[in-house]
């Protein structure tokens, strides 16, 4: 489990293919001596296993279905990722609570500053745009926002300056594929109604 609190942007160093499925080295500024093989760390709101690691790097692989379900599938060498290791109990909940398991692609409409912050319109794939409420939750590439407003499919959120230097947001433009991830209160409460 995430917060959505990104803690540091990583590289991407190297990727191969592998007889199985698509193999990343990521770069980070973390001690990787803290980080164990077969830890959990989210890459983008991506929730991916560490294969192996060395200083300042780490690797992990990935199948091709979470290829073809996220942007992992268009990394490429020298993209930066927002990382985020796995919560533990009596961490402070600064986000909200994240499973790092894409529900879909989003696409970015716009990106507009407003004031000293930045307003990203973002369009939901169908069925997705049912789940996302203003002032709920949503994760967007790995960041725990809040959303603003919502009008169909579009969605709105205001990312401050500490966000929008801190973490990958502030290199979007429109055009951008962005991994999301909406709040698991959301998702529980309409399978309960499917299912009522």
């Amino acid at each position: 489990m995430f917060t959505g609190i990104v803690t540091d942007i990583g590289r991407v160093r190297k990727v191969e293919q592998t007889a199985r499925d698509r193999r990343y080295e990521i770069e980070t500024g973390w001690d990787t001596a803290g980080i164990d093989l077969g830890a959990s760390i989210s890459h983008a709101g991506c929730c991916l296993t560490v294969t192996e690691k060395g200083p300042g790097w780490f690797a992990v692989e990935v199948s091709a279905e979470t290829l073809s379900k996220t942007t992992l599938g268009d990394w490429k060498a020298g993209d930066r990722v927002n990382l985020e290791r796995a919560a533990k109990l009596g961490d402070e909940l600064g986000g909200h609570i994240v499973s790092g398991h894409i529900d879909g692609l989003g696409k970015v409409i716009s990106v507009t500053p407003q004031g000293g912050s930045h307003r990203i319109d973002v369009e939901a794939p169908e069925p997705l745009h049912r789940f996302i409420a203003p002032k709920g939750s949503i994760t967007v590439d790995g960041v725990s926002l809040t959303v603003n407003a919502v009008e169909g499919r579009t969605f709105g959120v205001n990312i401050i300056p500490h966000t929008w230097e801190a973490t990958t947001l502030g290199r979007l433009k429109a055009g951008d594929a962005v991994n999301l991830e909406i709040d698991m209160l959301a998702r529980y409460l309409a399978r309960w109604q499917e299912t009522a």
